[in-house]
């Protein structure tokens, strides 16, 4: 039987991801089989598992960082808001959609002893698994419809550390808060603390360590200094870049964004900038990106006179881009019949017709592009409740799991558009587009780094890793 270890926090963004991220990293890398868990996560910008299911971005991260495929079994439940209700995703597949008070008081105790049926045996096949929380696990008017806190930790007696944001002050104060507000048997799971994103010198915070150990008799486990990184965001958490690079690429930041890792790349080889709403400037690349709610945010778009600034940049000869939700929108038409059941007219640059179905597409999948007469392999994953058919003009090739082909997307002149989410991953495709914008522009070529996220996690990790006290975590049975 494996070794929980549950991470919880004093707040929201107090840093359990990163923890959770870099424990699972370390152990791995200490030769140890670990996973990653979270009973529920809430996020609009999920990932495709091994399985072709939905998972959040955090335990997809985390996955990567114990060197295993990205299972749902990590993320039992996605919960993904939209339009007052709350759509479960449960092991990777749609289940339903409820109000949020619905699933408060009548559906959390099933998926709860069915997440606990999976994590029990993520047990069995590992010697640890770092179970992260989720927001704090002290909230008094929340605490009786738990399934992702210290229920979790109660379920399987896990060893908890309790984590503060300390660069937001009050971080001594919301550990003795969240101490005082658990019960013994809570209290007694607590092992320890850790204090992240800290900037000044140790010593200054002596006093405070002697009294959280002289009241609770807890240790102090780690004092995590502030550290940059190339890690995804959870959209929640998600720091919005507002300058560029060389290449003015600017992305649409609707209200309904959703798979916004699409764009890291982008980010870290030139810089993105996000707009909220249009100027005069005429961007190198215009990106319509993925959507939670594809018709609220076309609308969004018009009442915002977008749907004028996108013509506009097509005009002037931007290249414009739509990805999944952003490539529906360019459509003529979308004829929604399952988020918003109404038909609406799109922006029109793509002569084709998006229709919504119930059924949901989703899965990684392969496939293979042309673009300035150069062929590429690209991987990536799709997850989408529209189908748009294609024409001759399609953008790239997909094989799905059983070998068959289908087209993709639309490209013709300055307009692009497709499904594939995670195309920019694809460095050598990428790369190149990258050195045609450059070229288009009159720049020069350049050599970009290639970026692997292993490696990324791998570097963070071993930084962090630094300052926490893995000697008492590894003392523990």
């Amino acid at each position: 039987m494996g070794i929980p270890i549950m991470i919880v926090g004093t707040s929201s963004d107090a840093g359990k991801t990163l923890i959770s991220t870099v424990i699972c990293n370390h152990l791995t890398e200490l030769g140890f089989k670990v996973a990653p868990f979270k009973m529920q996560n809430m996020s609009l910008n999920s990932m495709c598992s091994i399985e072709g299911g939905e998972m959040s971005v955090a335990q997809y991260i985390q996955a990567i960082a114990c060197k295993k495929l990205p299972s749902v079994r990590f993320n039992p439940i996605l919960l993904k808001p939209e339009n007052g209700k709350t759509y479960v995703i449960f092991n990777g597949k749609y289940y339903n959609k409820y109000s949020p008070k619905d699933y408060m008081s009548d559906r959390k105790k099933e998926f709860f002893d069915k997440g606990i049926n999976i994590l029990n045996q993520l047990l069995d096949e590992n010697d640890y698994v770092i179970i992260e929380g989720a927001g704090s696990p002290a909230e008094v008017n929340l605490m009786k419809y738990d399934i992702t806190n210290m229920a979790v930790a109660k379920a399987v007696k896990a060893h908890t550390i309790i984590v503060t944001d300390i660069n937001l002050g009050g971080s001594f104060a919301s550990i003795v808060g969240t101490m005082e507000i658990f019960n013994e048997e809570e209290k007694n799971l607590v092992k320890g603390f850790i204090f992240n994103k800290y900037y000044g010198k140790k010593e200054m915070l002596d006093d405070g360590l002697k009294y959280l150990l002289d009241k609770y008799n807890k240790p102090t486990l780690g004092i995590v200094p502030y550290a940059k990184h190339n890690i995804p965001d959870e959209d929640s958490m998600k720091k919005w870049n507002f300058e560029s690079g060389d290449i003015d690429i600017r992305i649409i930041k609707t209200p309904h964004i959703s798979n916004f890792a699409d764009f890291d790349p982008l980010s870290w080889k030139n810089g993105i900038k996000y707009i909220e709403k249009p100027d005069n400037s005429i961007p190198d690349l215009l990106i319509i990106p993925g959507s939670k709610s594809t018709v609220e945010d076309l609308k969004w778009l018009r009442i915002n006179g977008f749907d004028d600034y996108i013509l506009k940049c097509k005009q002037n000869n931007s290249i414009i881009m739509g990805i999944c939700g952003g490539f529906q929108m360019l459509t003529e038409n979308i004829e929604d019949n399952f988020e918003n059941n109404e038909n609406i007219e799109g922006i029109g640059l793509i002569p084709l017709k998006t229709i919504f179905k119930k059924e949901k597409i989703t899965g990684i999948k392969k496939g293979y592009l042309n673009f300035l007469n150069s062929n590429y392999d690209i991987e990536g994953f799709e997850i989408r409740h529209g189908h748009t058919e294609t024409n001759d003009h399609y953008f790239c090739t997909i094989k799905d799991i059983n070998g068959n082909e289908y087209k993709d997307g639309f490209i013709k002149e300055n307009v692009i558009g497709t499904y594939m989410h995670g195309l920019f991953n694809n460095d050598h495709f990428t790369d190149d587009f990258l050195n045609f914008l450059r070229t288009k522009k009159g720049l020069s070529i350049k050599k970009y780094n290639s970026y692997s996220l292993y490696d990324q996690i791998n570097n963070f990790s071993k930084e962090i890793s630094k300052h926490i006290n893995f000697e008492d975590i590894l003392s523990w049975h």
